[in-house]
């Protein structure tokens, strides 16, 4: 109990001189409050970001691989020529693969023809993209629909004239009416639509389906060549849920070195994608940018550090007499210590706090100026207590141990 009253009598006199010299005790704690409010406003930033791209990165499947001429990539020492006579995913390949993958729930042979102009009477929304797709699209991709229904397996063989639209093209064609059954044209080509895609929202890796047309592949033959390298041909592989990804990429690389005719020791002549590439540059990348806040935020933080050493030092320097004083009535060296100390962490908890109300007011002004979400989780937070108060002991502590070690006598004679 008397060393639980000694340490209340400690934060006491540590409250009283941090009242009594307020602006001293402001210009002290910038430092910390700038050096916080980067590091945190820093990490949110990235978190809110890598959050938002991993959402994209999710629609792709965790348990999905695509089939196609480049890997994705290109970042850094990308050897873009190894990867340029590499033939295009074609049918043939498509067709070969449904007769042999036992691990896989779907299998869809894909095209985009990008930039195009729907029409419905008068109304036209320009810029759309134009998917075409064999019918297990629906199992390769997570689709949800608004109204309507996917094709069925007959429209999808027959090449049916049929659409799906995404719900800007819908809401741009048709504005809040039912588009079910109506007749769009595309690229000269009249087409029924059958359904329309849930409204996704902005997507920053380009995924969302808002803006895109889904036809049959079939119906897709008549309009342009689908196995053409402009249009980005792509076989899309979705594994069974309880099978790991990697057997289903042993499984893939397999029957398509088959189909290819690749003799054993030659390289690859395709490209096996999955979302885990993207995770893992998103990681480097962000990786980075958080070192980069560190070192910003730190040089902030050493310096508002150095600054409350000093400014310790100086309040030592005032109070030796009051430090005599206390010692000659009894007063242990680890009570002067802890009053110091105290005094040095609440400035940087204080500094501290004051960064996290600057970053929260900051997340406020994103979030409902500009309708981009970011969010301040606990962790920051802790993570900014936890970076204040540790720079608060380090700061405080050879002011405080120099206070405690003062002799009485010397200490009231000053």
């Amino acid at each position: 109990m008397i060393i639980f009253r000694l340490i209340g009598e400690s934060f006491r006199f540590a409250a009283d001189a941090l009242i009594q010299n307020k602006l001293r005790t402001m210009l002290s704690l910038l430092g910390i409050t700038i050096g916080i409010f980067t590091i945190i406003a820093v990490f949110s930033g990235v978190d809110t970001l890598r959050n938002k791209l991993q959402e994209s990165v999710d629609k792709l499947g965790s348990n999905t691989l695509f089939v196609q001429k480049w890997p994705w990539g290109g970042f850094g020492d990308y050897p873009w020529w190894k990867y340029m006579n590499r033939p295009e995913p074609t049918l043939r390949d498509y067709q070969a693969l449904k007769g042999r993958l036992e691990h896989a729930d779907g299998i869809s042979y894909e095209v985009s023809s990008r930039n195009r102009v729907i029409k419905y009477r008068s109304s036209s929304v320009e810029g759309a993209t134009l998917n075409a797709a064999t019918h297990d699209y629906h199992i390769t991709w997570t689709l949800d629909f608004q109204e309507g229904r996917y094709f069925t397996d007959n429209e999808s063989r027959s090449g049916s004239p049929v659409a799906i639209l995404g719900a800007e093209i819908a809401n741009g064609l048709f504005g809040g009416s039912s588009a079910m059954g109506k007749q769009i044209k595309v690229m000269g080509r009249r087409l029924t639509v059958v359904g329309v895609f849930k409204k996704e929202g902005e997507d920053m890796l380009g995924m969302s389906q808002d803006n895109n047309v889904l036809i049959p592949l079939n119906f897709a033959k008549g309009l342009f060549d689908i196995q053409n390298s402009n249009y980005d041909p792509t076989i899309t592989v979705r594994g069974k849920s309880y099978i790991a990804l990697e057997e289903v990429e042993s499984e893939l690389q397999g029957a398509m070195r088959s189909i290819h005719r690749i003799r054993p020791g030659v390289e690859d002549d395709f490209s096996l994608n999955k979302t885990t590439m993207i995770s893992n540059q998103l990681d480097i990348m962000f990786k980075m940018v958080r070192i980069a806040g560190w070192v910003i935020g730190g040089f902030s933080i050493l310096v508002g550090g150095f600054g409350i050493a000093n400014i310790m030092f100086v309040s030592v320097k005032e109070r030796t007499n009051i430090i005599g004083i206390q010692k000659s009535l009894g007063a242990k060296n680890y009570f002067i210590l802890l009053q110091f100390m105290f005094e040095a962490v609440a400035l940087c908890l204080m500094g501290g706090l004051l960064g996290l109300l600057l970053v929260y007011s900051l997340t406020l002004v994103v979030t409902y100026g500009f309708g981009i979400k970011v969010v301040l989780d606990s962790a920051n937070i802790i993570m900014g207590i936890s970076i204040s108060v540790v720079i608060g002991v380090i700061s405080g502590f050879w002011p405080a141990y120099s206070a405690s070690r003062l002799d009485p006598v010397e200490a009231i004679r000053s």
